[in-house]
């Protein structure tokens, strides 16, 4: 538990240069990474994301991310 919270902090303060690796790994602690067309999807909970590949992640797709994880 200290472990999730301490990569949420973490990416909280410096949203701009958010690794793919620790974006996808937030990701799998709430929900889970649906593989198929394009881009892969995040599903969390009722909430499915679409987000490109490519390393840092965009600040648009990390804003949406902690959008749906304070929304559950």
């Amino acid at each position: 538990m200290v472990r999730k919270r301490k990569l949420s902090v973490k990416h909280r303060r410096k949203i701009r240069n958010v690794a793919l690796r620790d974006f996808e790994a937030l990701i799998r602690q709430y929900g889970y990474i649906e593989e198929g067309s394009k881009h892969p999807k995040a599903i969390i909970g009722k909430y499915t994301m679409p987000y490109k590949r490519e390393n840092p992640v965009k600040i648009c797709y990390v804003k949406e991310l902690y959008d749906i994880i304070d929304s559950l």
